[in-house]
């Protein structure tokens, strides 16, 4: 751009120069030949003319170099610099960077030019801001499309395990609770040390399928309670009282941060059951020890439940099938239906049980109901 300049600036000079010269050349050259005649040969007048004839090549070339630099001087601060700023401008609109200030300068050409580019650079971040918005709103019902899917899935397996609930329970509950009293007279008349061992652990694995069908039958059981108005403050703190008096919360530090007064149209018992199960999981995830934070606050309309725990959190895997009927992360030593029953609650009082990751890294599960 500089060169450009200094180009033009160069022949604007010698346009200039020569046009100047090629004016004045006669004229002084006929005043110096008068003033030659005039004055006598020999003198210092002649002699000074003489110089001064010599001089003018000299005087042409001086001239031309004050014309270039005076042109570029005018050039770059008119033309050069307003179409420098134009072009990083432009550049910079080209990487949308749309924060562009641009002052009108460099004449009304440039100075049109320059409000075209302010103008598009406005409606450029409009649209990246409706864009932007757009996409979130996109991301948004994904998300509730997303959750609704695997809602619908669990209902749907919810609704086929409670068509086979009552059959499963009325079919292998009555002969467990044969199996049960028989292990009992069993360990009554064992001698060895090995025997009762065994009959242990056939008892251990009997109460096993006996939590199973229990789980079923809650599963496949439709709320029949309407729900109330219900101090979830209280329900609460008794709950954290029962389980406190068991040994899985012995070595666990429960925090309450309840505000006091708020009422949720719930059902006590499946709300007692839902918090307890929570509870329960945030103190087997901790491996016993850790800190469970239960929270209670009002937002609209929603009354929320929050039981956030110190444990290794929730990996995307283990989120996407946490409330699914059977799923279950802690081996043989649970059923698969405590997320799922409780699930079922929820929706059965018009409320929601989601989880995510707790700030402090563990895991949060958020119980919204109905506000009062």
């Amino acid at each position: 751009m500089k060169w450009r300049i200094a180009s033009v600036a160069f022949l604007l000079g010698s346009l200039s120069t020569g046009l100047s010269w090629l004016t004045l050349q006669p004229v002084l050259i006929r005043l110096l030949d008068v003033a030659r005649r005039l004055a006598d040969p020999g003198t210092p007048e002649a002699e000074g003319l003489a110089r001064i004839r010599t001089f003018l090549p000299l005087a042409l070339g001086l001239d031309l170099v004050v014309l270039t630099v005076l042109a570029y001087v005018v050039l770059d601060l008119t033309v050069g610099r307003p179409l420098r700023a134009t072009e990083a401008a432009v550049e910079q609109l080209g990487r949308l960077q749309l924060d562009v200030p641009l002052a009108g300068q460099g004449g009304p050409l440039l100075s049109r030019i320059q409000r075209a580019l302010q103008r598009m650079a406005d409606a450029l971040r409009q649209e990246q801001a409706l864009t932007r918005s757009q996409l979130e709103a996109l991301r948004e019902a994904n998300s509730r499309l997303a959750r609704a899917q695997t809602e619908l899935v669990a209902s749907e397996r919810l609704a086929t395990v409670g068509k086979l609930a009552a059959g499963v329970a009325h079919e292998v509950g009555n002969p467990l609770a044969g199996i049960l009293g028989y292990l009992s007279l069993a360990r009554m008349k064992a001698e060895g040390p090995e025997v009762k061992d065994f009959l242990e652990r056939i008892d251990h694995e009997v109460l096993r399928i006996d939590r199973i069908v229990r789980g079923l039958l809650d599963l496949g059981r439709p709320g029949s309670a309407q729900p109330v108005p219900v101090d979830v403050g209280q329900v609460v703190e008794t709950c954290v009282r029962l389980v406190r008096a068991g040994p899985e919360l012995e070595r666990v530090d429960v925090t309450l941060a309840l505000t006091p007064g708020l009422l949720a149209r719930a059902d006590p018992g499946p709300l007692s059951q839902i918090l307890i199960n929570l509870m329960l999981n945030a103190a087997q995830a901790m491996g016993g020890q850790g800190q469970v934070r239960i929270s209670t606050r009002r937002e609209d309309s929603l009354l929320f439940v929050e039981v956030e725990d110190s444990g290794p959190g929730l990996s995307p895997e283990v989120r996407a099938h946490l409330f699914e009927p059977f799923f279950t992360t802690k081996g043989r030593q649970g059923t698969g239906l405590g997320l799922a029953v409780s699930l079922n609650l929820a929706q059965g009082m018009g409320g929601r049980l989601e989880a995510r990751d707790g700030e402090g890294g563990g895991a949060c599960f958020r119980l919204s109901l109905p506000a009062v």
